[in-house]
């Protein structure tokens, strides 16, 4: 059997959503790193965009939950690029709120972005791959949220499990043309880390909570979202990538008196 290991994705057009900041301007940057025309998206244009080597990615202003807008920005890319090949369904995120105290409209928010969004973006996308002899792949970014206690976002995590749903659900309906998979992080450091974690100090401290002693990095998840739209993953579908360095360590091994079993 050859195996196909190329990740030049020279000649392919990549969205990704919420790509101008964080998690989503490391992929985009690694797509473009790999060859990739990448476009990304958001309600504003950011002061630098994602560039690697003098190239640069295409972006598109709109607000998400506008599904006419979000309808043009997949006609503009059909218009200018003749093809999609890959989504990077990013955008999303939640701020804190205790979920006895919140009120229903922030419920239905954080919900709309997270999840009904990312349903939107997919079907769009999915019109376009069907179409291509090539079809297409799209990967849903997940967080460790869905699969554990999600206390202080309540509601983002229940949207991310829904996420988990859809991507298995979409895997079936849409094959074999179009693969879907999702990629969820666990604590990636950012440019916005010190306003949860304070200063360089508190960030170490979070890192050395985890077995691989470090917060992830955009390029962490860039480098999984690289694979996971490769032929090197053509047999993955329908399945979730769980990305957090190991995970959390139990909390019952701080206690003086427990031992670790097993």
């Amino acid at each position: 059997m050859q195996v196909n290991n190329s990740l030049d994705y020279t000649g392919k057009v990549v969205l990704v959503t919420g790509g101008t900041k964080g998690i989503g301007a490391g992929i985009a940057e690694g797509f473009l790193q790999a060859g990739a025309e990448v476009v990304v998206c958001g309600r504003q244009a950011p002061e630098v965009l994602p560039a690697v080597e003098g190239r640069t990615a295409d972006f598109y202003p709109l607000d998400l939950r506008d599904v006419d807008a979000l309808s043009a920005l997949f006609d503009h890319i059909s218009e200018r690029y003749g093809r999609l090949d890959v989504v990077v369904n990013n955008a999303g995120g939640s701020p804190a709120a205790e979920a006895a105290t919140a009120s229903p409209r922030f419920s239905e928010s954080i919900i709309r972005l997270n999840l009904l969004v990312p349903i939107n973006v997919a079907q769009f996308a999915n019109r376009i791959m069907q179409n291509q002899d090539e079809g297409g792949a799209i990967v849903f970014i997940g967080s460790v949220s869905a699969s554990r206690p999600s206390p202080g976002t309540a509601a983002y995590g229940a949207a991310k499990a829904g996420v988990l749903s859809l991507v298995s659900s979409l895997a079936v309906e849409w094959a074999p043309k179009v693969r879907v998979v999702s990629v969820s992080p666990g604590l990636i450091r950012t440019e916005q880390s010190h306003l949860h974690y304070g200063d360089e100090v508190g960030i170490k401290a979070v890192g050395e909570t985890i077995p691989a002693g470090r917060m992830g990095e955009p390029a962490d998840i860039a480098g999984a979202c690289l694979f996971a739209a490769s032929p090197l993953a053509s047999y993955w579908s329908g399945t979730n990538l769980l990305l957090h360095g190991g995970g959390e360590k139990p909390a019952f091994l701080s206690s003086s008196t427990a031992k670790q079993v097993g």
